[in-house]
Formats: structure tokens, C-alpha cells, sequence
């Protein structure tokens, strides 16, 4: 798998680079791709947003610099900003398994592994896309689209980036949960490069 480093790039900027190396794949033309990247402050709203999941009037949220976007991805509302790590990984599922529940649950054990690196213990929540601390506290978004077995969108796991956005949103659509950080689960100050090379070994690992 090839690790691509866009830092950081605004979000439909990063969706129009991957819909692109998505073509590319479907047409034999490039292996799969893991692509990190932050995003400046954005709320986007998969395919399973339900109304109201947006707690802050549109209106107000673009005068503080923050666009709601509607994506094509699973999943319902989420939030990006600085210090978060967004992945984006797109894979073709015939090299592996074309078995979306699958890629899910290994999406999922990549970022539980590499958070362990950093003595976060996490895991996942029967039934909630994702990764969790302690059962009730999310670390990680996931949500994807695929086509023609090729996917894409991917994770965010929250690093050291400000939280108080979701608290515009009902992240996930869960309204029995709240979101965490490894800067809050962690005692010591990690870095972003430092999560990047853990996430990235383990997706090596698990998608060699």
C-alpha cells in the first residue's frame, strides 16, 4: 500500500484528489492508496444524516468559517479540523476481500493497534462503526463509500485538535456518547507525525 502525505487541504479539494486516484484504480492504472491529511474546520453529513444533527444554525457556523458539506460517504454527521488525522484509504477489495464488513472491522483494528502503540486502550462498540475508549467515548469516525469494490473517504481520529465543534453536531448521530482525543487519553504529548508512521505501519501490516 502507498502512504501519500496532502497535509493539510481543504475538504473538497481532498475528495476531489480521491475520487481521482479512485479512477485511476478502476482503471488499473495505480495500487491502493493510504492518504493522510488535515482538514480546516468542516462539518460534513453522510448518507445517514438524520434531521437535525446540525445543533447550530448553518448561517452562523459559515460566519465562523465553517462550511456543512453532504458527502456520499456512510455514516451520518462528523467534524474535521486541525489536529485531527483524517485517512484516506482506497483500496481496491478484489486484491484483499470483497467483504465491506470486513474492511470495516480491519479499518478499525488498524487504528485500535496503532493506538496501543501510545498506551490508548481502545476498542470497538457492538453495533457503532468505529473506535472507542471505555465504551461510551469516540476516538475515531469511520465512514466510506465504495464502487465497484474500489473505496474511499476513510477515518478521523481526534489527536490534539479542539472538540468544541461537535458540540455542534450530534456526532455519529449518537446522542448517548461523547468524543475524546489521545492528547485527553494520554499523559504524555504526542505528535501528529508520530500517529501518522503508527497508523501507517498498521495499515501496512493488516493490508500487505
Amino acid at each position: 500500500m502507498i502512504v501519500d502525505d496532502w497535509h493539510t487541504i481543504e475538504f473538497m479539494e481532498g475528495w476531489r484528489r480521491q475520487r481521482e486516484y479512485v479512477d485511476a484504480i478502476l482503471h488499473d492504472q495505480a495500487e491502493d492508496c493510504l492518504a493522510f491529511c488535515e482538514h480546516p474546520a468542516v462539518i460534513t453529513l453522510g448518507k445517514r444524516t438524520q434531521k437535525g444533527s446540525v445543533l447550530v444554525d448553518r448561517h452562523e457556523l459559515a460566519s465562523r468559517g465553517v462550511a456543512v458539506i453532504d458527502v456520499d460517504r456512510g455514516g451520518e454527521a462528523t467534524v474535521h479540523n486541525q489536529g485531527q488525522l483524517v485517512g484516506y484509504p482506497m483500496v481496491l477489495l478484489s486484491r484483499h476481500k470483497e467483504d465491506l464488513h470486513w474492511f470495516l472491522r480491519t479499518l478499525e483494528q488498524c487504528i485500535i493497534d496503532a493506538l496501543d502503540v501510545f498506551h490508548v486502550k481502545a476498542h470497538r462498540v457492538d453495533g457503532r462503526t468505529g473506535v472507542w475508549v471505555d465504551g461510551h467515548r469516540k476516538i475515531c469516525a469511520i465512514g466510506i463509500h465504495c464502487t465497484r469494490w474500489v473505496t474511499y473517504h476513510g477515518f478521523a481520529l481526534n489527536v490534539s485538535n479542539d472538540l468544541a465543534l461537535f458540540k455542534s453536531v450530534i456526532p455519529c448521530g449518537i446522542h448517548d456518547a461523547d468524543v475524546t482525543s489521545i492528547a485527553l487519553e494520554s499523559s504524555s504529548d504526542i505528535s501528529l507525525s508520530a500517529v501518522k508512521e503508527s497508523v501507517s505501519h498498521h495499515f501496512q501490516k493488516h493490508f500487505s
